[in-house]
């Protein structure tokens, strides 16, 4: 099976526990990676015999921007969902970077990856 990869889309949002995560956007990134039999796309080059990786990366920002959830394992699994609405779609790994997480370890990142 063939794969399309999203990698290192940013977008701000409000997910977290504590209170001062629920107050203010705080940078996210995100990895996307689709599985998807991409031998027709290949053939005829068209673009309505592929999944449209636009549409998705505007998706996964929707998500990220306005929706909230406490934990970064809700919004990664929530955005997997959101990249298995076109049934061309037949696994999705998707990983969460927090970017400034509110830890006292000077770390670059916290992170999760779920594999659907």
């Amino acid at each position: 099976m063939d794969r399309i990869l999203i990698t290192g889309l940013r977008e701000l949002g409000v997910h977290g526990v504590l209170p001062e995560e629920k107050l203010r956007p705080q940078p996210f990134e995100v990895d996307v990676e689709l599985t998807v039999d991409l031998i027709a796309a290949g053939e005829s080059d068209d673009l309505d015999d592929t999944v449209d990786y636009g549409a998705v990366c505007e998706a996964i920002s929707r998500v990220v921007s306005s929706e909230r959830y406490d934990l970064i394992e809700r919004l990664a699994t929530r955005i997997a969902e959101v990249c298995a609405v076109d049934s061309r779609v037949k696994g999705t790994k998707v990983t969460v970077r927090k970017l400034h997480p509110p830890v006292r370890a000077m770390v670059d990142h916290v992170a999760v990856s779920v594999e659907r």
